[in-house]
């Protein structure tokens, strides 16, 4: 079972891949301003109980954290001490998150972080060869119990072999959604696939995008669609089963 977290809302563009951001593009829906960011009504969701003192969130639970911003913002600097206390609190919960500012994990972190907290994965995105570059080795370099490499929404080919280290858990890969969304092409995922492959770690070809081609020929696929034609591919790769 999973649950989403999202204990602030907002964020701002840095990078290539924040371009046709969905979370810009849903709060444009409302007439709201993304840049704008704010803690949210579910800031302590994790620690809430309900009437009979049992946590809201059960034991057990996959919680999807800071999906309509970034965990490591600048601007949540102040609410992230007690986003981090919440999370080594709920030891019994497994916390996900994924960011662009992985420069900026290791200047954030908890006190007892040591070499991670079990109950977190961080997954560090990058979209070109260029964010490739600049981001995984400084998130190989920082202390993480568990690390994936979220190549998306994938824009180019990418060569990351040297970073796919045993220190690296999974690697996750997906085209861009929405209307603007920029062209992914089927043999950049599968590069990554054999990447993956060849150094034995998990892969995870988790959408499509909006816009996939294929031997040379371009696919337009509603954003419903995406994520069951990714599974249709059956290229996941997991070398522990």
């Amino acid at each position: 079972m999973s649950v989403s977290w999202n204990p602030w809302h907002g964020c701002r563009k840095i990078s290539e891949g924040c371009r046709n951001c969905y979370v810009y593009r849903q709060d444009g829906h409302h007439d709201k301003d993304s840049r704008e960011v704010r803690q949210t009504a579910a800031f302590n969701l994790p620690i809430r109980r309900s009437r009979d003192g049992r946590f809201k969130v059960p034991a057990g639970e996959t919680v999807y954290t800071c999906f309509t911003s970034d965990f490591l913002l600048e601007e949540a600097d102040a609410w992230r001490v007690d986003a981090w206390e919440m999370i080594r609190m709920r030891s019994d919960l497994r916390f996900i998150f994924f960011t662009k500012r992985i420069d900026r994990l290791a200047a954030v972190l908890p006190p007892d972080w040591g070499d991670g907290y079990e109950n977190v994965v961080i997954g560090c995105t990058v979209e070109n060869q260029a964010m490739a570059d600049y981001r995984l080795p400084l998130f190989l370099k920082t202390p993480v119990r568990h690390r994936i490499v979220i190549c998306a929404p994938l824009l180019g080919p990418l060569d990351i072999v040297r970073y796919l280290s045993p220190a690296i858990e999974e690697v996750a890969a997906g085209g861009e959604s929405g209307n603007e969304a920029r062209p992914c092409d089927y043999a950049w995922v599968l590069g990554l696939r054999e990447q993956s492959v060849a150094t034995g770690i998990s892969f995870w070809f988790h959408q499509t995008g909006a816009r996939l081609v294929k031997d040379g020929r371009l696919y337009r696929i509603r954003r419903c669609y995406q994520h069951a034609q990714a599974r249709k591919a059956g290229i996941d790769y997991n070398p522990k089963r």
